[in-house]
């Protein structure tokens, strides 16, 4: 990416020898952080710098004079000793009372004796997440059946997602005001208790309010974990940990299909939702005690927390429905349809441009390009994979196992992506990775649609989505990273549901549009009509083209998107 990353003061700087050195290079480095910091809110690609003056809480201005730092760095200096953050090879505590971003003496990676516990137990809390997510896909189809409830098979998906949206935004309030740890331990509550609740419905409607208390906690926790990383690791690590969320995918992709798909046929579908809470109990008794101890409480201690922003709750709670109303009238092509869709664009977009950074929308540098490419990446390549696996099986005459099993080795290759972009040696190279993944993406976008020529073998929608997948995973971690860097501890948690609504917003909409062309030229015919064994006998080629072409467009305007990620150094 154009940002670029600077290594932290420890990669750089010799090791502080004294308690006072050690407190007056903190308060030099969050003075260096108030200047480095690049606020994109304000939409005029201005660059904000030193804000001691307007803060004036204690967290760390510049201390420019060294007599002024001498003289404070004298008086704390017995303090910070009985800390025992002398030569300890932690964390200097910062004068708000929270731990460093910045970490001194010895480096340790995201499984050294500091991070273990937390990179184990959030990563395990992705990990089941993750298997959810793809478990529960395989699974849903034999509960509606059961449950007479195909009608309202697609509110199932859409429950989450509109709930998911609300929670992003409340658990970015949440994390910013009293840290990260309530948000995501209410998260994985809501997340399990919305699992047993579908996994024990004796109607659909309750199987859909089940998924409903689900998303609720799935955004919550994912937000939370964003300002997890924010705070507990120093930047250098973040990548790594970003990485390693990636690679937590790999697995649930490949076996989550498989596991689910044994148990729903040996045991029922109910134990795919009900066995999955009792897993969660393990990560969080790792996580909890080391985010109560790296990451509780507000970004400044010494700071007044200020009081919900009820505007921005009403601007979610806008968004989630008006999601849900355009959801509702993409599934049903009727001119009666205009009118809900009509009621949820009123409500989104007001809702959508109050919740993202200001300049969003015409890709201002830095974070508002961050939060930007972040939707145009996710939405253009999780739109055209959902119709992979439906033009293998109706165009080519795969089984849908093989049809899935053409997509396996994505999880490895996004996996890849993500820990090539997490290495310190491609921190320069940033952005130039980044277009070049946005690249791949839409190459691999692109090429899909060969198969629907019969003469071009199947495997080929394989080797691109593999291609396809790097390109992603560079994109979606850099993307990770480059937000936390953006972002003050303070404001991490509304940026990180910023990056999240700007992801699912995008899946969503863009999932829409290709539906609506997919079906308007026939393709809902196409799918409804043919089975495995039909081949390719009266295929809708057209339908599927509509969708792919157009995302592979988008894609390729997110290469341009990411050219706008660096902020012009200060005159």
């Amino acid at each position: 990416m154009t940002v670029p990353l600077e290594p932290s003061d420890a990669d750089v700087a010799p090791r502080p020898t004294t308690a006072a050195e050690a407190f007056a290079d903190d308060n030099r480095d969050h003075g260096r952080d108030g200047d480095d910091r690049v606020h994109g809110r304000d939409g005029d690609d201005r660059v904000h710098g030193r804000h001691d003056d307007e803060r004036g809480d204690g967290r760390g201005g510049r201390h420019d004079e060294p007599q002024a730092a001498e003289e404070v760095a004298a008086q704390v200096a017995e303090q910070v000793t009985a800390l025992g953050t002398e030569q300890d090879g932690t964390h200097h505590g910062s004068p708000g009372g929270r731990p460093d971003r910045t970490d001194h003496g010895k480096q340790s990676g995201v499984l050294g004796r500091e991070h273990r516990a937390l990179s184990i137990g959030i990563v395990a809390v992705v990990f089941l997440i993750a298997f959810e997510a793809t478990a529960v896909g395989t699974a849903m189809p034999v509960a509606a059946r059961e449950l007479h409830g195909i009608p309202l098979y697609a509110f199932a998906f859409s429950a989450y997602f509109t709930t998911s949206l609300f929670g992003m935004v409340v658990s970015g309030q949440w994390a910013d005001r009293r840290g990260p740890l309530g948000a995501l331990a209410g998260g994985m509550s809501a997340f399990a208790a919305g699992l047993v609740l579908s996994g024990t419905a004796g109607a659909m409607w309750v199987f859909v309010l089940g998924r409903a208390v689900q998303g609720l906690g799935g955004g919550l926790v994912i937000v939370a974990l964003y300002v997890v990383v924010s705070r507990a690791y120093p930047r250098r690590l973040q990548p790594a940990i970003m990485a390693a969320f990636a690679a937590s995918w790999v697995i649930p992709s490949v076996v989550g299909p498989l596991a689910a798909g044994t148990v729903t046929e040996q045991l029922g579908w109910r134990w795919v939702f009900i066995g999955i809470p009792a897993l969660v109990v393990v990560p969080l008794a790792l996580a909890l005690p080391a985010i109560r101890r790296t990451a509780a409480g507000p970004a400044d201690v010494l700071a007044p927390v200020p009081p919900f922003d009820r505007r921005r709750i009403r601007m979610a709670l806008g968004i989630s429905i008006g999601a849900g109303f355009l959801q509702y009238a993409g599934q049903d092509l009727r001119w009666l349809s205009l009118l809900p869709a009509a009621l949820g664009a009123a409500l989104l977009v007001p809702s959508a441009l109050g919740l993202l950074p200001a300049g969003t929308y015409r890709a201002a540098r830095g974070l508002p390009s961050v939060v930007l490419l972040r939707g145009v990446a996710a939405g253009s390549f999780i739109a055209a994979e959902s119709f992979v696996p439906l033009m293998l099986v109706t165009q080519r005459g795969l089984s849908p196992t093989m049809a899935g099993l053409s997509l396996a080795v994505g999880g490895a290759t996004w996996a890849l992506g993500s820990y090539v972009q997490s290495r310190p040696r491609t921190e320069p190279y940033r952005e130039r990775l980044v277009v070049f993944g946005m690249l791949l993406v839409a190459a691999a976008v692109a090429t899909a649609p060969s198969v629907l020529i019969e003469a071009v073998p199947v495997w080929i929608v394989g080797v691109a989505w593999g291609f396809g997948c790097f390109g992603m995973g560079l994109v979606i971690g850099s993307t990770s990273v480059l937000l936390l860097k953006l972002s003050a501890p303070e404001e991490a948690g509304a940026n990180s549901a910023a990056l999240q609504i700007s992801d699912a917003l995008s899946n969503v909409l863009l999932l829409a549009a290709g539906g609506a062309a997919f079906a308007a030229l026939g393709g809902g015919a196409a799918g409804a009509a043919h089975t495995v064994s039909d081949g390719a006998s009266g295929a809708h080629p057209a339908a599927f083209a509509a969708v792919f072409l157009p995302m592979a467009a988008v894609a390729l305007a997110g290469a341009w998107v990411a050219t706008r990620l660096r902020v012009p150094d200060p005159v």
